[in-house]
C-alpha cells in the first residue's frame, strides 16, 4: 500500500461495518474502509455534482441511488436563497455565516460536524479547504477516523503547493519555465516513502520581499508573472511587463492571498494552458485519463473548457501525460488530480505550472470523453479500492468490466498490447461557465433572486445549476452558478452544439448572465479554428472586441 495503513484506512473498516450491501461490495472488490455516509464541505454546483454523479454511481451498482447518504453543511445565506444543493443532500447541518473562514474553509468546524453527524467521509470538491492538507490530516487524527476523499496531506504539502510542485518537477526532470527556483531539485524522502521538498530548498524558491522579487524578474526578464503559492482561481496573480508596475503588482498578490508565499516566473510567449487528469490508487497506481485545454481565461480565470487536447501533435501530449504520471507516483498521490501545463505550439515544447491537487471545476468534459464517473471513483479509493478493480477503469482498458485481472497500466510488457487495448478519448466536449457577471461593466459579480431558468438537455448537451426558479445567489456565493458541456464526434460539431443550446437557455433573475457573451466568444474565427492562446480573450476585452 502507497499510503500508510494510519493513512489510508478510515474508522469504518469492513471488519466492524454494519451489514450493508456498500460493505459487502466494498469487501468483494479488495478495499478497506466502507462508506456510506459523506459530508459535503462545500456548497453551489461542487455539492451539486457530487450529489448527483454519486447517485448515479449508487443506482447502477446497487439499484438504490441513496445507498450512500449525504449531509451539508449550509449557511443562513444558502437557506436563505433555497440552494439546490441542500434540498438534494439527505441532511443538512447548520453552520455559520459569512465568508467561507467561517464555514465552508473552516477545518476545525468540518471536523467537529464530521463526527457530531457520525460521517465516515469528507469531501470537499474545490476552493473553500480542498487544497488545505491541514483538513486530511486533521480528519485522520478525528476520534472516529474519518476519510478525506482526496490525497493526504503529505501529496498535497509537496504537490498541492505551486513552490514546491515545480521544484519536485525539476527534480523529475520535467521541463518548467524560468523562476525564483531555477536549479533547485532538493528533496528527500520521508518516512512514508515519498518525495518532499526540505524546508531550506523552498525557502530559497521563495521571493520574501518586494526587493527579492524585483530582483528576480531581473534576472529572469521581462514579462513576469508574480504568483501567491496558494493564489487560485484568479487571485494572488500579476502579470508585469515592466520594472516600474513591479511594487505595485506585488503588493496586490500579497494583500489577495495574506501569509501565502510568493514566487517569480517568466509569462510564457503565445501559450496554451492545458491539462492532464490524474487519479491514482492508494496501492501506487496512477493513470492519466486523456487532458483538457483551458486556453479561454479572463484574468487568468477559466471561460471555456475542452476535452480532449488537439492544439498539440498526440506524441507530445503522451510525453505530458506520462511526466504527470511520474509526478504523481513519486509523491505518493492518491485521488483525482490535475497537471496544469503551458504549451507553445510555435515550438511544440511544454512547461509544467502545478498540481491541483483535488477534482476541478472542468472534470465532466473528461466524463465525458473517458466514460469515467470521477466523483464515483474518489469515493471507491478512498474505500481502498485498487484502480484495476473498478469497472468503468477497466472498461477503459478493453477488459471485462466485473473481472480481477491487473491491470498493465503502463504497458510494460509486451504481452499486455495482447490481452488490454490503450485508452482512447472518444468524441470532442466543450463546456461553458455560466456566471452572474456582467461584461459590459467589467464583469462585475452580482447576487440576487431568480425568478425562472429554462435550459433543455439534449442528446448533445448537458448542464447542471446550483440555483432554481425562486432560488437565488447570495453576497458570499461564486459567481459561478452553472456549467454547461456540449458532445460532438467533432470539435466542430461540439462548437455548434453549443452555441444553440446557449441561444435557447432563458434565465430571468435580479441578475445578469455571460450566456449572451459566451455565444459572441464560440462563434469568433479565432475560436472556431482553434487559434487562440491564453492572453486571446483579455486582448480582445482591452481592445473592445466582445
Amino acid at each position: 500500500m502507497t499510503c500508510s495503513d494510519s493513512e489510508s484506512v478510515g474508522g469504518n473498516t469492513v471488519d466492524i461495518a454494519t451489514n450493508h450491501t456498500v460493505r459487502d461490495f466494498v469487501k468483494d472488490n479488495g478495499g478497506h474502509t466502507v462508506i456510506t455516509r459523506v459530508l459535503i464541505a462545500n456548497n453551489g454546483i461542487a455539492a451539486v455534482k457530487e450529489i448527483r454523479s454519486v447517485r448515479q454511481w449508487a443506482y447502477a451498482t446497487f439499484g438504490d441511488e441513496r445507498a450512500i447518504e449525504f449531509v451539508a453543511m449550509a449557511t443562513p445565506e444558502d437557506l436563505k436563497v433555497n440552494a439546490e444543493y441542500i434540498r438534494m443532500a439527505d441532511q443538512y447541518v447548520e453552520v455559520p455565516s459569512g465568508t467561507n473562514n467561517n464555514n465552508y474553509a473552516n477545518v476545525e468546524l468540518i471536523v467537529d460536524v464530521a463526527e457530531r453527524t457520525g460521517a465516515h467521509a469528507v469531501w470537499a470538491g474545490w476552493g473553500h479547504a480542498s487544497e488545505n492538507p491541514l483538513l486530511p490530516e486533521s480528519l485522520r487524527a478525528s476520534k472516529s477516523k474519518v476519510v478525506f476523499i482526496g490525497p493526504p496531506g503529505s501529496a498535497m504539502r509537496s504537490l498541492g503547493d505551486k513552490i514546491s510542485s515545480t521544484i519536485v518537477a525539476q527534480h523529475a526532470e520535467v521541463p518548467t519555465m524560468p523562476w525564483s527556483g531555477d536549479g533547485i531539485t532538493d528533496t528527500r524522502v520521508n518516512e512514508a516513502g515519498h518525495l518532499e521538498v526540505p524546508d531550506d530548498a523552498y525557502h530559497a524558491a521563495t521571493t520574501h520581499n518586494m526587493d527579492e522579487g524585483l530582483k528576480q524578474a531581473l534576472r529572469i526578464g521581462f514579462p513576469v508573472m508574480i504568483k501567491a503559492s496558494e493564489g487560485g482561481g484568479g487571485k494572488g496573480i500579476r502579470m508585469v511587463s515592466k520594472e516600474t508596475d513591479f511594487a505595485s503588482a506585488f503588493y496586490q498578490c500579497q494583500a489577495e492571498v495574506p501569509g501565502s508565499p510568493i514566487f517569480i516566473m517568466k509569462l510564457a510567449g503565445e501559450s496554451r494552458h492545458l491539462e492532464v487528469q490524474v487519479l491514482a490508487d492508494q496501492y501506487g497506481n496512477a493513470i492519466s485519463l486523456f487532458g483538457r485545454d483551458c486556453s479561454v481565461q479572463r484574468r487568468h480565470q477559466k471561460i471555456i473548457e475542452e476535452a480532449p487536447v488537439t492544439i498539440a501533435p498526440p506524441e507530445t501530449f503522451e510525453q505530458m501525460e506520462k511526466a504527470a504520471v511520474r509526478l504523481a507516483q513519486l509523491v505518493g498521490y492518491v485521488s483525482a488530480g490535475t497537471v496544469e501545463y503551458l504549451y507553445t505550439p510555435a515550438d511544440d515544447k511544454f512547461y509544467f505550472l502545478e498540481l491541483n491537487p483535488r477534482l476541478q471545476v472542468e472534470h465532466p468534459t473528461t466524463e465525458m470523453v473517458s466514460g469515467v464517473n470521477l466523483p464515483a471513483a474518489q469515493l471507491l479509493v478512498s474505500m481502498g479500492i485498487p484502480l484495476h478493480r473498478i469497472r468503468e477503469i477497466r472498461h477503459l482498458y478493453g477488459l471485462d468490466p466485473n473481472g480481477t485481472s491487473p491491470i498493465d497500466f503502463g504497458f510494460a510488457s509486451p504481452q499486455s498490447n495482447e490481452v488490454q487495448r490503450k485508452p482512447r478519448a472518444k468524441g470532442h466536449v466543450i463546456a461553458v461557465r455560466i456566471t452572474a457577471e456582467n461584461p459590459e461593466a467589467g464583469f462585475k459579480p452580482s447576487s440576487g433572486m431568480m425568478q425562472s431558468l429554462n435550459f433543455r438537455s439534449s442528446t448533445n448537451v448537458w448542464g447542471y445549476f446550483s440555483v432554481s426558479a425562486n432560488g437565488g445567489l447570495h453576497e458570499y456565493a461564486d459567481s459561478q452558478f452553472g456549467h454547461i458541456f456540449a458532445y460532438g464526434s467533432s470539435r466542430e460539431q461540439a462548437r455548434q452544439s453549443m452555441v444553440v443550446a446557449l441561444k435557447e437557455i432563458s434565465i430571468r433573475g435580479d441578475f445578469r448572465t455571460t450566456v449572451e457573451y459566451l455565444v459572441r466568444l464560440l462563434e469568433m474565427p479565432d475560436f472556431r479554428s482553434n487559434a487562440f492562446t491564453t492572453a486571446w480573450l483579455d486582448r480582445l476585452i482591452s481592445a473592445h472586441l466582445t
